[in-house]
């Protein structure tokens, strides 16, 4: 006979939660409001600062990725593929021009931070602690350095931001609370940038429009692990999306100049 339970009280199903593929959309959506912004919608400066959520939320699902590959090789392959790929079009969509070397695609950030998380996660896994801080260290501020000189999208501090989430990835109070200083110190402290004057219950007060990537954290904290949808062809949508929304919005812009 078949147990009837009433008034189930499981919490499980009342949680609120984002799949994987729900963060890519959301990262995609946000990305294309802050390069809306870029090209066809410059004086609407709100499109670029909800768009500062894009960048951590790519930077988490990098960390995430790393994890979760079947494969790591084909993993950053691709990765290189689509950094060489979207070097065109983004240097179209930013520099105006074929080649604009002061200045490089997103990708080249996260495959750097991807890189770097390799090499320490190789370390870690058959040497001694001691050598896996000295390596972290030293992974770290090279990161720093090689993101800044090779002038990467979010330089070295989009580098970092991909360790950011290496370092205190879980759902522990101290990782929750690690992700938010060391994102607030990067994105405040060292990006910095324009400052908006708010008024809330009569006091004014300036908020750091690069700070407002912290909101990101709201949709990477409601991420649990489950990947959601999942096929081969959304997942070469997504890659592909970067290069393609760029290359659109540029010739969409070459034709409203004219």
């Amino acid at each position: 006979m078949n147990k009837i339970v009433i008034g189930s009280t499981d919490r499980s199903a009342k949680r609120i939660e984002i799949s994987a593929a729900a963060l890519h959309i959301i990262a995609m959506t946000f990305m294309l409001m802050d390069h809306l912004w870029a090209t066809l919608l410059p004086a609407q400066d709100w499109l670029t600062c909800i768009g500062r959520i894009a960048f951590p939320v790519f930077a988490f699902m990098t960390v995430e990725g790393y994890f979760h590959t079947h494969n790591l090789k084909k993993y950053m392959l691709r990765l290189l593929l689509f950094a060489l790929i979207s070097e065109i079009p983004f240097d179209l969509m930013y520099g105006g021009t074929w080649f604009y070397p002061i200045h490089q695609n997103v990708i080249w950030t996260l495959l750097m931070g991807l890189l770097g998380i390799h090499l320490m996660e190789t370390v870690h896994k058959n040497q001694k602690r001691w050598l896996y801080v000295l390596t972290a260290f030293v992974t770290v501020v090279f990161g720093m350095i090689f993101g800044t000189l090779c002038m990467v999208d979010y330089y070295g501090v989009g580098v970092l931001t991909v360790f950011v989430f290496y370092f205190f990835r879980g759902r522990r109070w101290w990782c929750l609370l690690g992700q938010f200083l060391a994102l607030y110190w990067l994105n405040v402290e060292l990006l910095g940038g324009l400052m908006y004057p708010v008024q809330i219950f009569g006091a004014e007060i300036e908020v750091c429009q690069q700070g407002l990537a912290l909101l990101a954290l709201i949709p990477i904290w409601l991420y649990r692990g489950r990947q959601g949808y999942h096929s081969k062809p959304f997942q070469y949508i997504c890659y592909a999306f970067y290069p393609v929304h760029m290359l659109v919005l540029v010739l969409v812009l070459n034709f409203v100049n004219r």
